[in-house]
C-alpha cells in the first residue's frame, strides 16, 4: 500500500491543531500515514502537546513564521510519503478520504495535484469549493465552483480537471512534486498554491478535483475576514500572480487595469465604509510590486507601519 505524508502548519493553534490530528487518528493508526507537524513562529519546542494525539509524528519547530509556502516547504523537505497531502490545521478528515484519493491518482496517471469537496465545519452541508475555473489573466480573478451551494450529492460521483486546487486541502504523487519543485515562498500567504499549480501544468500535470470525498473546513480561523494580513498579500499577491504567470504584454495591459481601476475602487470601498486603516494596505500590496522584482522574497510587511 502506499504512504501518505500528511503536512500541516500550525500557528499559534494547538488546540485546533489537536482537533486535525484526533480526526486522522480515527481512521488511521500511523503505519500508512505519517503527519508532520510545522510548527511556525514557535519559540519554544510543542512536541510534547502534539504527541499523545497521533502516533506517527514528526515535529518540526520553526522560530520563524515562514508562512503557508515556507511552512509547507520544510515540511515536505522531511516527507517520506509516496504521497504528499497539504491540509490546512483547521481542517478535518472524514474516514476514507485518504484511499479515495489514492484511487484517483491510481485511475489517472496525468493527475498532479488533487483536491477533495471542501465543506464548511459548522455548516456541514454548505460547500465552501467543488472547484475552481481559471484566472482571468487581464483581471486577476475566477471563481468558486459550488461556493456557498447546499451541498445536496451533486459532486459525490464527480471528478473532473479544474482551473486550481485549494490550499485547505490537496495531495500530489512525490515524484511529481520532485520535477515541479517547491511552493514559492515569495508569496508568504495566498496565491501560493495557485502558482504551485501551474508549476505542475508546466511539467505536463494535470489540476483536479473530486466530489467523491471531503474534508471539512474551519474558514476563518487562520486569518480575520477583514484584516491588513488578508488585504495586504490579497493585492500584492492578485499583481505577483499575474507577473510570474503572463508575459509582458499581458502584464502591462493588467497593471494599468490594477492600478487605475481596481486597487482605487477598493480603496474607495474601505473610505466610504468607514475603514479607511483599512485602505492603506491596498495601496501598500499595489506599491511592493512596483517596488520588488517578480521572485523577490523580501515581504515588505509590517503590521505596525
Amino acid at each position: 500500500m502506499s504512504t501518505t505524508s500528511i503536512i500541516t502548519v500550525n500557528f499559534h493553534q494547538e488546540a485546533v491543531t489537536i482537533a486535525l490530528l484526533q480526526s486522522i487518528g480515527k481512521s488511521y493508526n500511523g503505519k500508512d500515514v505519517e503527519v508532520i507537524i510545522v510548527d511556525n513562529g514557535a519559540e519554544q519546542n510543542q512536541e510534547h502537546i502534539f504527541q499523545p494525539h497521533f502516533e506517527n509524528i514528526k515535529y518540526i519547530q520553526s522560530r520563524e513564521n515562514l508562512g503557508f509556502a515556507g511552512g509547507n516547504n520544510l515540511g515536505i523537505k522531511q516527507a517520506g510519503g509516496d504521497y504528499i497531502f497539504l491540509l490546512n490545521n483547521d481542517t478535518e478528515l472524514p474516514a476514507g478520504c485518504i484511499e479515495i484519493l489514492y484511487a484517483e491518482f491510481e485511475q489517472n496517471e496525468n493527475i498532479g495535484l488533487l483536491s477533495p469537496l471542501l465543506l464548511y465545519f459548522d455548516r456541514k452541508d454548505v460547500i465552501q469549493y467543488a472547484g475552481f475555473t481559471p484566472v482571468n489573466h487581464l483581471t486577476g480573478r475566477n471563481a468558486t465552483i459550488g461556493e456557498l451551494d447546499r451541498n445536496e450529492g451533486q459532486y459525490d460521483d464527480k471528478s473532473y480537471q479544474t482551473g486550481y486546487c485549494h490550499g485547505a486541502a490537496m495531495m500530489c504523487r512525490k515524484k511529481d512534486l520532485l520535477k515541479a519543485g517547491l511552493m514559492d515562498e515569495g508569496y508568504f500567504l495566498y496565491y501560493e498554491e495557485l502558482d504551485w499549480c501551474e508549476r505542475f501544468k508546466r511539467i505536463g500535470k494535470q489540476v483536479w478535483f473530486t466530489g467523491k470525498t471531503h474534508v471539512y473546513h474551519k474558514e476563518s480561523i487562520s486569518v480575520g475576514i477583514d484584516s491588513p494580513l488578508k488585504i495586504y498579500f490579497h493585492t500584492r499577491n492578485r499583481m505577483l500572480f499575474i507577473r510570474k504567470n503572463t508575459g509582458l504584454i499581458n502584464t502591462i495591459l493588467f497593471s494599468i487595469y490594477y492600478t487605475l481601476i481596481a486597487c482605487p475602487k477598493a480603496v474607495l470601498k474601505y473610505v466610504f465604509n468607514h475603514q479607511s486603516h483599512l485602505a492603506k494596505w491596498v495601496i501598500k500590496g499595489l506599491l511592493w510590486n512596483y517596488t520588488h522584482h517578480k521572485n523577490s522574497k523580501t515581504l515588505g510587511f509590517n503590521l505596525q507601519k
